[in-house]
């Protein structure tokens, strides 16, 4: 502990310890190295930011390490123009600081992107970006976490050692792109949503969109949207809902409905008002799961899709639905069921997926398989030896709050320990 004392008395006057310095090749070794006299957080999304917020509301200093070069790389950079919130402005604040009163009940992208800005300045929250971390790990002789990020420019990558590692990268880190047989060989341009901007740069383009949750169906109708022609690949059953129900949101509708009823009731009441208002999906080629919507996304994290407008799409006509692709062919698709058509570009809404298992030296909390911690809702949080998850209890942001108090609270009884 006497030495990690010194060596903390020496990082007060590192100046790599601040975002703005750009190291030279030259510096000494000592210099390669900061010690971190809170914790390091993985991750300034959302997730990231909201942890470090609690923390400094509590006094509690952290260091945020961001592989880009801005705030929430992924609602930034990685959405399409049309993106509104999901879910009401309500379930989706961050700790200590709601939406704007003037902001509508479902913001645009813009909007929650500025909210995020704002919410950086507000607890003067300064990330350091540009730093890629690639390896981090408990270092059992110093008992602290060693994490080490490169920085473009700098020969020697940054070694941060720290009594506690918050992973806040998220479920959504890196983009999903499924393996189709004849890939390589079709001649039109094939996208992730990620490199999805707008349905302007397809107008008149007949286009396959794989994927039939919220990001496929909300891709659909922008791109019906602007003249151009998609179809929708729909392989597996899913539930469609209306984004409202008697006039409230459906997300919160089922959250007042829990408080008095069971999840299989709240599904069937559900399911019920979703047929009045929708119609039987199944006319449309949109097969219902066996299991209903909570009950579903509890057990496999499955998010329903709330309609804004495809599923209308769909009904015209002006919205194809076909079955798994077979193979990929020159010109287009063979489906299962033995079709082939032609398109000129392939949209994939396949989502995202953690990219923990690559950097994070772990293998008891975190899963070497999907990313995720091992251990099950609302437990997700906490694990051993000061190592945290925030962002990834498939509950949106609304999880990410609660994760992010958790944290901080817990991190905070261990703050008092070590600075009594």
């Amino acid at each position: 502990m006497e030495r990690w004392r010194e060596m903390e008395g020496k990082s007060l006057h590192d100046p790599l310890h601040h975002s703005h310095h750009e190291a030279t090749a030259g510096e000494a070794s000592l210099q390669d190295t900061v010690w971190v006299d809170g914790p390091v957080i993985v991750g300034a999304g959302p997730s990231g930011l909201a942890v470090a917020a609690c923390l400094k509301e509590k006094g509690i200093p952290s260091t945020l390490l961001e592989r880009s070069a801005c705030l929430a790389p992924l609602w930034q950079l990685k959405t399409y123009e049309r993106l509104r919130l999901h879910l009401p402005k309500r379930f989706c604040q961050l700790p200590l600081s709601p939406f704007p009163a003037s902001f509508p009940n479902y913001p645009s992208k813009g909007q929650f992107v500025d909210y995020l800005h704002a919410y950086a300045r507000r607890f003067h929250l300064r990330p350091n970006f540009n730093h890629t971390v690639v390896s981090a790990a408990f270092d059992r002789g110093l008992d602290l976490w060693r994490v080490e990020a490169s920085v473009p420019g700098r020969a020697r990558t940054i070694h941060y050692l720290s009594r506690w590692l918050v992973v806040a990268t998220g479920e959504n880190a890196e983009p999903f792109i499924p393996d189709i047989d004849g890939a390589a060989a079709f001649r039109g341009a094939i996208v992730h949503t990620s490199s999805y901007w707008s349905g302007s740069e397809f107008e008149g383009k007949r286009v396959l969109v794989v994927g039939c949750g919220n990001s496929g169906m909300e891709v659909c109708l922008d791109l019906c949207n602007h003249n151009a022609r998609p179809s929708l690949v729909v392989r597996d059953t899913v539930h469609v809902l209306p984004r409202e129900m008697l006039g409230r949101s459906t997300f919160g509708l089922s959250m007042w409905l829990l408080k008095w009823l069971p999840v299989r009731a709240v599904d069937r009441i559900l399911l019920l008002i979703s047929r009045l208002m929708l119609g039987d999906t199944r006319r449309f080629g949109l097969l219902r799961p066996d299991l209903g919507p909570l009950q579903l996304k509890s057990l496999s994290g499955k998010t329903p899709v709330l309609d804004v407008g495809a599923l209308a799409k769909i009904r015209s006509g002006q919205v194809q639905v076909v079955p798994a692709i077979k193979r990929l062919t020159v010109e287009g698709a063979e489906f299962v069921d033995g079709r082939c058509e032609d398109f000129d570009a392939i949209i994939l809404a396949t989502g995202y997926k953690s990219n923990v298992p690559t950097w994070l030296k772990e293998r008891e909390f975190f899963s070497e398989k999907d990313g995720f911690p091992r251990k099950v809702f609302p437990c997700r949080w906490k694990g051993e030896k000061g190592l945290y998850a925030v962002g990834f209890t498939r509950q949106g942001l609304m999880g990410t709050s609660a994760d992010a108090t958790r944290i901080a609270q817990d991190i905070q009884q261990r703050w008092r320990q070590y600075n009594a």
